[in-house]
Formats: structure tokens, sequence, C-alpha cells
């Protein structure tokens, strides 16, 4: 049971390996993009490639698709990047359902732990499979591994460092409960910590925070959905703009946070409450994403100009 691209690789790593993989279950497909096209989710094409049977329903306590998993009498249901299931559906299999979280649980609990981690300043990240139980993300836990996560690292480069990691620590939980020696080890909840959803209003920057929050900000939300900043045109018009990359200059300065100095031509750099933020990488609504000097060839960034 997977979505996104996270998933294909503990799917593949199944395959590869002959294990009897029964049918997929992933969401319906749906218009995306500025067409609308219809678009099948990342797990549904590699499923179709590999020939294997797809169940998408709409609703998971359907009495049509629970029917249709108990006739695939399933042994086993592995669960990674997919939507939180009814307990009838998670207690159905004799061997019962494992996750893959990207994060080394109890810590970062929730919709989105591989952005929060990074945003957080963590040096450290990794995937955890544990056993599916009613509250999310709490059941008891088979394997971890860490990660380690640099000082530049992205949440997007962290993703795709888990994502491999996470299919052979999926591969390894297959094994050993194919084997019937294991022992689940329970997460000690006073080290919770939530990695709740992202809206809108988190991805947008304060530019009165520290240099080092913004510049962690920034890094754990690209390359999706983007940290964003917005300026007042000459035409009075509020224009966004989404930074994926940047660098950090601690300094002692006099501009109000949100003052954007350049030279025009090789740097962009806004005022924090204790340095700049160097914007490397950017892109302004309605146009493509840009390095810097290319993005200043094109845009003058006038005296006074002052991201919101």
């Amino acid at each position: 049971m997977g979505t996104p691209e996270f998933a294909v690789a503990s799917l593949d790593i199944l395959i590869q390996n002959n294990y009897d993989v029964v049918a997929v279950v992933t969401v319906p497909d749906k218009p995306a993009g500025r067409g609308q096209q219809i678009q099948q989710s990342a797990v549904k094409k590699y499923a179709l490639e590999k020939g294997l049977k797809v169940l998408q329903p709409e609703k998971l306590k359907d009495e049509s698709f629970i029917n249709e998993l108990i006739e695939l009498k399933a042994d086993l249901q592995i669960v990674v990047a997919f939507r939180m299931l009814p307990e009838v559906v998670w207690n159905m299999p004799p061997l019962g359902t494992y996750n893959l979280h990207g994060s080394l649980l109890p810590k970062y609990r929730g919709a989105a732990p591989i952005n929060w981690a990074v945003i957080n300043g963590e040096t450290e990240s990794g995937v955890t499979s544990f056993k599916l139980k009613h509250e999310i993300d709490t059941g008891s836990m088979l394997f971890q591994e860490k990660v380690p996560i640099g000082k530049t690292t992205t949440a997007g480069e962290l993703h795709d460092a888990l994502m491999h990691v996470g299919a052979e620590l999926i591969l390894k939980t297959v094994k050993v409960i194919e084997s019937g020696n294991y022992e689940l080890k329970p997460q000690d909840d006073s080290q919770s910590i939530h990695a709740p959803k992202l809206f809108k209003e988190t991805c947008k920057i304060k530019w009165n925070n520290p240099v080092e929050k913004i510049y962690n900000l920034i890094r754990g939300l690209s390359p999706y959905p983007a940290a964003f900043t917005e300026f007042i045109d000459k035409n009075n018009q509020s224009l966004g703009i989404k930074i994926f990359s940047s660098d950090i200059e601690e300094a002692n300065h006099s501009q109000t946070p949100g003052d954007v100095l350049s030279d025009g031509k090789t740097f962009l750099k806004v005022a924090c409450s204790n340095g700049f933020i160097h914007i490397k990488e950017l892109q302004m609504a309605g146009k493509k994403r840009m390095l810097v000097e290319e993005f200043l060839r094109g845009f003058k960034a006038e005296p006074g100009l002052k991201f919101l």
C-alpha cells in the first residue's frame, strides 16, 4: 500500500527478491497540473509495468474493497507513504500490517517527518519499520536505520537517501517476519516529536528570525513545497518568490529584517535579525526556477526593496 515515488523503491525490492505481491493498493487516479490531465500514482505506474493487480479504493471502508482484500488472502501488508488505514484493513492479515516511516520513531510522528527534521536542524534522521495499531505512528517497532543530515542537506536529498535505505529496511523486515524469529520493541512516548502536515503559512519566511532558522526552513522545504516570501512591486501588486537554496552570512547590521541588498549582477541578500540570507536559487510566480545570477539579469532590485 503506497502512493508516491518514495514507496516504489520498497515495492521494487520485494519484487526483485521474488516475494509474492498479490496486489498493490494506491490512490485513485486524479487530474493534476495545468492541463488537469488524469495522473496515476508512481506506485500504480510501477505496478502496471510489473503486471501486478492494482486496487484504488475511494474509501478504505467500502464493503467491495474490504471483500477484495479478504479474497486476496494476504499473509502480510506493507504500507509505505499511504493513507491512514481503518482497523478492519490493518488488522486483517494474520502476520499484521507493517509501516515504513521516514524518521527515527518516536521522533517526528506525523505527515511530514523528513521536512521537519531538516527544518529543526537535526543532524540525523532515519527510517523505522513498525507494526500498525490505532494511534498514528505509535506501533511497536521492528527495525531502525540511521541516516546523517549534513549542514547543507535539503529535504529532497534526505527523501532520496531515506527512500533507498527504507527499501532495504522493508526487505529486512519482511525476511525476519517470514522467519518468525523477531521481537517488537514498544516506542517511548516521552520522546515523541510531532511532524504535522505542512501548510502555506508554515512555508512563509519570517525575516525577523535568526539566519540559521531561516536557512534550515529553506532547505527543509526544498524542493517542495518550497519556502517563499513576498514583495510589493512598482504597480502595488503583491508578488511571491519561492527560494530553493541559500547561504548564511552572520553579521551585525543596521538593516531592517526583510531589507533586500544586491549588486544587480551576482548576489541578492536579505536582512535577518543577526545577518543575511544570500539567495542562490529562486523562482518568481509565473516564471521558471533559476540561479540568482540569471534572475538578476531580468529583475532590477530597486533601492528600498523589502521582502515581507
